[in-house]
């Protein structure tokens, strides 16, 4: 499972990658659920259920990416019932994340926060190492302040990551606690992405030239910024660098660029108002990723 995540986190052709290893890894985890039962090995049955969220996890994060969110929803469920079968504390958390992420994906910000601040206190009372409480507690942080910022409390989501995200992250430093890539860097790309949201395009690009994401254990996660760069860009009808921001967007994950709705209408704007030198450049970008 853990070669599969690191696929999955950075390997440029995930997509394609993941469609192979996929179906070999659920029917193995599901076969190997069926025949280990809590009665007889019971040591064995959590070590499974722990695969079995991993697995899940994982799955969450690829339907989202894929554009089912309702499946997306399904796996992330299902992580919440491996991860409490298991009995680890650590991965009961991190679906509580998941699931806040899958909820938020389908418009859902209020019960996503709901969850997320639930899994926080949860934590509180938990048998784990410190480290380990306070980077997945800060990395629920971020799926409340992301929950508050889909809201317009633009106030709230930054006070929230003033408050607790930033300390958590300065505490631990940086890091990929069960895949959510928790650490300072990360926490600078929400602040980013809040002054984005509220339509600040200028203080957005501003703060993001302060940022580095390049050493990100998920090349996602690093894609997200460069796109939210590109659209500050378009907020500010700057074509020659949103075409600048997409073309640096291929080399890092074509498949993303191609799969995500906001990159794509990007292109289409630099196509429809950019000069003609930029135009065509973004035809070709479009033609290469299959947007036409």
């Amino acid at each position: 499972m853990e070669s599969a995540w690191r696929v999955w986190q950075s390997s440029k052709t995930r997509f394609t990658d993941m469609a192979g290893v996929l179906p070999g890894l659920i029917a193995d985890t599901e076969h190997a659920a069926r025949i280990h039962h809590p009665a007889t090995d019971p040591d064995r049955r959590r070590t499974i259920m722990r695969v079995r969220a991993d697995l899940c996890f994982l799955l969450r994060s690829y339907l989202r990416r894929t554009g089912r969110v309702d499946l997306s929803i399904m796996a992330a469920d299902r992580a919440v019932r491996a991860a409490e079968e298991a009995d680890d504390p650590l991965r009961t958390a991190a679906a509580q994340w998941n699931l806040g992420h899958a909820l938020l994906a389908s418009q859902e910000p209020d019960g996503a926060e709901q969850i997320a601040l639930r899994a926080v206190e949860e934590l509180r009372r938990a048998p784990l190492a410190e480290p380990e409480r306070v980077a997945m507690s800060g990395a629920l942080h971020l799926v409340a302040v992301v929950a508050e910022a889909r809201r317009r409390d633009w106030s709230a989501a930054r006070d929230r990551l003033r408050y607790h995200a930033r300390p958590a992250a300065r505490s631990v430093g940086e890091g990929n606690i069960m895949w959510t890539v928790f650490g300072p860097t990360n926490v600078a790309l929400h602040e980013v992405s809040i002054e984005m949201e509220a339509g600040d395009a200028s203080e957005a690009l501003k703060m993001a030239d302060d940022v580095d994401a390049s050493d990100l254990p998920s090349m996602e996660r690093s894609f997200t910024f460069n796109l939210e760069v590109a659209r500050c860009h378009h907020l500010r009808r700057e074509d020659a660098a949103v075409l600048l921001s997409l073309l640096e967007l291929e080399g890092l994950a074509p498949e993303d660029l191609a799969r995500t709705p906001l990159a794509r209408k990007l292109m289409l704007t630099v196509i429809r108002r950019g000069r003609a030198t930029h135009a065509r450049q973004a035809e070709k970008l479009a033609e290469r990723v299959g947007v036409f």
